[in-house]
């Protein structure tokens, strides 16, 4: 071959041939569904029903509209805004389906905080619920790259979603084809600090993810079943919606955006929920709740928490309420909570030999789980070190972040920023946090980004915040505060500053006043030296009848 300007093809590893990476686009699952079942029940909100006829339709309608009429390629970024709906629903597969990556934000964030998530997702087009006019022109100030906005319901800074999806009903573009690592998620996590960042999920990855769910936490899942939503579908809930659409699943939205505990188990009962997906706070507010013995609920199958560790009183208290259908699973945004699960039968209402009260469970079928030092070895049985995991549910790393990148893997494997130990037989125990992120109802809470916005109030001095336990919350904030000589202000006054600057679950729920913060040989504020002198002064607990700093659910 010398001399012709050709090589010869290199032989792969192994005498092997090249293998293919496509994978199956997402959205065909929806497909699959009306196909197999065309008017069976999709999704409820409310008093409405759509049919997975009906649903194709929809997907397929705005998918043309976002392609002819947008421009909308492969690869572009497409936030949305809003509360759980069905056009959020059917958003995620629309953008999948073109190859668009669907960035959903936590609807409950500030328009200053979504405007960071537009600018930090490359985002060029906006879908926005007409409820967040002043989210949409923070989005649009900030980021000049969007070239289009999309609203839901009526608004001025959009032409309407659902007059989009009437012009274009019964018009279909081609499913885009996509390979293993082709990006179709942006799911905003911070990790374990700093300003949040988006991990990419991608169709192969979330492919694998759709399957682990049914095989550790809901197997045999069919078009019998119906799940109720109860989070927002940008997050944890959204995996599940996916998971459930793949089976064919009814899902079952909440009439509104409140969290309406009574209005949660008549839904229960009206469709015979078999699954619903939540965290230990809302989980422990449901099976408290007098509505729970008023409605029939023995159709679930499916309790799933996941988010934070639910304390062991609680967990007691629902399988007693609930009986033996609540399954456990840990996880981070970027492994999509597929990291270890602790499934219903390994539940126990009753302490007694034989129950590892306060395991967050096994490793996740085809995940690694290691416990690692700082030298990224391997540690002995109930030695205490970083949680790290490998495998298919792993996310590839964060969208146009290497420095945060290379802090998340070592070795291969994805460093979860969690202290725990495995028991000899394989079950984990997670026993502190590496960074000072503290998890309160199931949402991170990172300090220093409160701690930054507590500064910018002339009278604050020096502050640090820590997360405390909680029995409610499973941990809430507290932001011990000194005060610049000469100045004053009051717990409500520094609650009235930072209402509005960030979303209200990440307000501390006390603000207490010393002369001084404790600090190292170095000059450094160590929040191990805070925390114990927090509990020394006993300065957790409210004042009688402080309702000021309390947050809503």
């Amino acid at each position: 071959m010398s001399g012709t300007g050709s090589t010869a093809p290199e032989t792969p590893r192994g005498g092997l041939p090249p293998v293919s990476t496509r994978v199956m686009n997402l959205a065909r699952f929806v497909t699959q569904a009306a196909r197999r079942d065309p008017a069976g029940i999709a999704l409820v909100w409310g008093e409405a029903i759509w049919s997975w006829a009906e649903m194709e339709a929809r997907i397929d309608a705005m998918a043309t509209a976002l392609t002819e009429r947008f421009g909308v390629a492969k690869g572009d970024r497409i936030l949305v805004q809003s509360q759980n709906c069905n056009q959020m629903f059917e958003s995620m597969f629309a953008c999948f389906r073109i190859g668009a990556v669907w960035v959903p934000t936590n609807f409950r964030q500030t328009p200053d905080e979504v405007a960071y998530l537009a600018k930090a997702s490359g985002a060029t087009g906006l879908i926005c619920n007409a409820a967040f006019p002043d989210h949409a022109a923070a989005v649009l100030r900030a980021t000049p790259a969007i070239g289009f906005t999309i609203a839901i319901g009526e608004a001025p800074f959009g032409p309407a979603y659902d007059d989009l999806v009437d012009e274009h009903l019964g018009r279909q573009v081609p499913e885009a084809a996509v390979n293993r690592d082709d990006p179709c998620w942006f799911f905003f996590t911070s990790g374990t600090t700093g300003r949040p960042k988006a991990a990419v999920l991608t169709h192969g990855q979330m492919a694998f993810v759709v399957n682990n769910h049914l095989c550790d936490l809901m197997p045999g899942l069919s078009g019998e079943d119906a799940a109720l939503v109860v989070a927002p579908l940008s997050h944890g809930a959204g995996v599940h919606q996916l998971t459930q659409v793949a089976k064919g699943v009814k899902t079952i939205l909440l009439p509104t955006e409140r969290f309406d505990i009574e209005a949660a188990w008549a839904l229960v009962e009206r469709w015979r929920v078999s699954t619903l997906f939540t965290v230990p706070t809302i989980l422990k507010l449901m099976v408290e709740h007098p509505a729970v013995g008023r409605h029939d609920h023995s159709s679930l199958r499916y309790v799933i928490y996941a988010g934070a560790p639910m304390y062991r009183e609680d967990q007691k208290r629902a399988l007693r309420v609930l009986g033996p259908v609540i399954t456990q699973y840990f996880g981070l945004g970027e492994v999509t909570g597929a990291i270890t699960v602790l499934g219903a039968a390994l539940h126990s209402a009753e302490d007694g030999e034989g129950v590892r009260a306060g395991t967050c469970g096994v490793a996740r079928t085809g995940i690694a789980v290691e416990v690692q030092d700082e030298a990224g070895e391997p540690v002995g049985p109930n030695e205490t070190g970083e949680i790290c995991c490998a495998g298919p549910a792993v996310f590839p790393g964060y969208y146009d972040n290497p420095e945060a990148n290379a802090k998340a893997f070592r070795n291969g494997w994805f460093r979860t920023g969690d202290l725990g130990h495995l028991d000899e037989a394989g079950f984990l125990f997670i026993t502190g946090r590496a960074s000072d992120m503290f998890i309160s109802g199931g949402s991170n809470v990172y300090p220093r980004e409160i701690e930054e916005k507590i500064l910018t109030h002339p009278a604050i001095d020096e502050v640090a915040v820590l997360g405390m336990p909680d029995p409610l919350w499973g941990e809430v904030g507290v932001a011990v505060c000194v005060v610049r000589a000469g100045m004053s202000v009051t717990e409500a006054e520094l609650a009235a500053h930072l209402d509005g600057r960030m979303a209200r679950y990440k307000l501390p729920r006390r603000f207490v006043f010393w002369e001084a913060l404790p600090k190292s040989a170095y000059g450094k504020i160590t929040k191990k030296m805070v925390r114990e002198e927090l509990e020394r002064r006993g300065d957790l607990t409210p004042p009688p009848g402080d309702a000021t700093l309390r947050r809503s659910a």
